[in-house]
């Protein structure tokens, strides 16, 4: 049986979190428990007090949003399905608090949340119990923000009181900002800021120290605090408009609130005065995206253990990747050298192993102090950055050479570098731990994309123990290996063998760097995969001048300056080619029946009821290759596709994409490859393992209908 049909049921199994339960009165994710809850005291009718409300109980240190969200955040939405002649109002948002994110300031809720919502039921309404659907979504942070959703049902019976949940209702309704007798408020433009005055607040507010919170979104910085005074028994403040405003409202809505108080007061001040110019709209590459229809995230039901778990296997499976096969020749060449020195052999499978572990947590600390810093970065982000790739290609054609003899490092470095490279053999091991890293960062290996989505909701200290525990799964056949006496038996002893051996890897050292070279000719453009060829032969003459034994001293100087020389040219012609992304025709473009995704057309076809399969890749990610030559690409299952009427869309992550990313999160993922079906109907897509086999592809489509007539290229 092979590998893949080995892992799609756990494949599946690991996707199952990604499909919503059936609609229940109860929602449980691992960071908040939602509930559908009604009051009907009287019962159900015409004229009776009816409310309906989303309880939203939040894990300690999380929370969602009010419906000014802030700088940041998106508010809770409510969907209702009611039988015809009952109505559903809005949400009454209880008052908020701040909720300070760095410089950036968000308004929202933590604990126990009820959203309530008035229901009108109208005469005609003759039903033994009204039943309430309920489709909600919302927004959940903490050090990272996860969009959740869910499906509520709820039958009230129509002759029977429901307050069962009075004490909640009670609650909101003690928190919802009031409108109270007599106060009104004014608003003027001055300037770059807003003078409010406020009239007729009650006598036990006169003189408190009152903070503003601004229900009217877009308009006032939301970080800035009010610069407030009182003159008299009237309230005065200067408030300071958001330069980057999207709104020009003719009237403020404002929540003024008062320490100790549970409810603000409503204020709506009517604005005078010319505001000032609209912000331009951002169309940089880094601008947030738009809001997409959250999805449920896709952690796992128990928490950090199973998370543990999946990443130590995930880590294990990561050493059957492609792009780790070439640093594993380094270690078989460290094996065969160390074969019958058992305590070596174990020394440098420990530094190998505490490279590895080192690397993964330092990489991953910095993926999420970046994220933290509202960075839209998923896992092998630095492989997104063309110097990245090229300073990976320079070391592995560096690496090559060394191997094939081309120089010797005791030639370029000084003779105590030299002699302290023997003395601590190693650091050879550790630095090779280093690299592994560095090449292997790109691929998602089996169980990686579950252990790594539930990493990224994690506090840093599990998130970092998760990575710590990924490095050593990857570790661990080598130190099982290292710690093994048998193994030395089943190598030769050395000798020339291992001279020839030694220069065989070299090979597998170049085919990355052709590879590499591919990856950067994605993201610059034909221009900039010349300018690192370029670079790579004028670094190889370099080494061969600075380090080849047989050249001379005087040889060594006229060839090394012209080695200096052409590697200051071609750096002036690669860096600016590097820089500057290819035209969008080349990085996204149609490849026969397959589309290029973006956020606009994937909600398009959604609302025309189409089924989408979304291939998030990249080409640094030589798993995602992998996958499109050996089954994405074959005509049989392009045809079966077809068949089906499935529209196909690639989603190309090679260079940084905000709209991929958070795409990616949504689906409880962090990296690529990520295989994505979008059925209407569906709450949530279905996903695939990362290792694609064609049978599996026909599994997934198996049970949908055929298409009414097969489509050919997607318009």
């Amino acid at each position: 049986m092979s590998l893949p049909r080995l892992l799609l049921p756990l494949a599946l199994l690991l996707a199952a979190p990604l499909v919503s339960a059936a609609p229940a009165a109860v929602v449980q994710t691992p960071q908040v428990r939602a509930e559908l809850v009604a009051h009907a005291p009287e019962g159900v009718g015409a004229g009776k007090p009816l409310a309906l409300g989303l309880v939203i109980r939040h894990q300690d240190g999380w929370h969602s949003y009010w419906k000014n969200p802030g700088d940041s955040g998106l508010p809770t939405t409510l969907a209702w399905t009611l039988p015809p002649g009952v109505a559903a109002g809005d949400i009454e948002w209880p008052t908020p608090k701040r909720l300070p994110v760095g410089p950036l300031m968000n308004f929202g809720y933590d604990g126990t949340l009820l959203l309530p919502v008035a229901v009108q039921v109208g005469p005609g309404f003759d039903a033994r119990t009204l039943d309430i659907r309920l489709h909600a979504e919302w927004l959940v942070c903490k050090e990272v923000c996860i969009p959740e959703s869910g499906d509520f049902v709820l039958s009230l019976p129509r002759e029977q009181a429901t307050a069962g949940s009075a004490a909640l209702f009670e609650a909101a309704r003690a928190a919802l900002p009031r409108r109270v007798a007599g106060v009104s408020a004014a608003a003027r433009i001055d300037g770059d800021s807003v003078q409010l005055s406020v009239k007729g607040l009650p006598a036990d507010w006169q003189g408190q120290a009152l903070d503003l919170l601004p229900a009217t979104a877009g308009a006032l910085r939301n970080a800035a605090r009010p610069e407030a005074a009182w003159a008299g028994a009237d309230w005065n403040a200067r408030l300071a408009i958001d330069p980057q405003r999207t709104a020009a409202p003719e009237t403020l809505e404002l929540v003024l609130t008062r320490a100790g108080e549970p409810a603000g007061i409503e204020l709506a001040a009517a604005v005078t005065g010319a505001w000032p110019a609209l912000a331009a709209p951002e169309t940089t590459e880094t601008a947030e995206p738009a809001a997409a229809a959250p999805l449920p995230p896709a952690a796992a039901e128990g928490g950090l253990l199973p998370a543990l778990l999946l990443a130590f296997f995930g880590g294990m499976l990561l050493n059957l990747m492609p792009c780790v096969f070439p640093v594993l020749s380094l270690k078989v060449l460290g094996f065969a050298a160390h074969a019958h020195d058992r305590g070596k052999l174990l020394a440098g499978g420990l530094a190998y192993a505490a490279g590895v572990v080192v690397s993964f947590v330092a990489l991953a600390g910095l993926l999420l102090a970046l994220r933290a810093g509202g960075e839209q970065l998923g896992w092998g982000f630095q492989l997104q950055q063309p110097g990245v790739v090229a300073a990976l290609a320079a070391l592995f054609t560096l690496i090559g050479l060394n191997l094939a003899g081309v120089f010797e490092l005791g030639s370029v470095l000084p003779s105590s570098w030299a002699a302290a490279r023997a003395r601590h053999p190693l650091v050879d091991s550790l630095l090779t731990g280093v690299l592994a890293v560095a090449v292997a960062s790109p691929c998602t290996a089996p169980f990686m994309g579950a252990s790594l989505g539930v990493a990224m909701t994690l506090a840093p200290a599990q998130a970092l123990l998760v990575f710590a525990v990924l490095g050593l799964g990857m570790a661990a056949p080598y130190l099982l290996a290292s710690a093994w006496p048998r193994l030395a038996g089943w190598l030769p002893r050395p000798g020339v063998w291992m001279l020839h051996f030694k220069v065989a890897m070299a090979f597998p050292m170049f085919a990355t760097v052709v590879w590499l070279v591919w990856v950067l000719g994605q993201q610059a453009g034909i221009d900039g995969a010349a300018a690192l060829l370029a670079l790579l032969l004028a670094l190889a003459f370099a080494a061969w001048a600075f380090g080849a034994r047989t050249l001379g001293t005087r040889a060594r100087v006229g060839f090394g300056a012209v080695a200096v020389l052409l590697l200051g040219a071609t750096l002036a012609w690669a860096l600016p080619a590097w820089h500057e992304a290819p035209p969008a025709a080349a990085s996204a473009r149609a490849e026969g029946d397959w589309q290029p995704w973006s956020a606009e057309r994937a909600a398009t076809l959604a609302a025309e009821g189409r089924t989408v399969f979304v291939d998030f890749t990249a080409a640094w990610c030589v798993t995602c290759q992998v996958n499109k030559r050996t089954t994405l690409s074959r005509a049989d299952v392009l045809a079966e596709f077809r068949s089906r009427g499935v529209v196909l869309l690639r989603a190309d992550w090679t260079r940084r994409d905000a709209a991929i990313t958070a795409e990616l999160a949504r689906l409880g993922r962090s990296g690529v490859p990520v295989y994505a079906l979008y059925v209407p109907g569906e709450a949530a897509p279905r996903v695939l393992s990362e290792i694609l086999s064609p049978g599996e592809v026909r599994t997934m489509l198996a049970d949908l209908p055929p298409a009414a007539a097969p489509v050919g290229a997607p318009a």
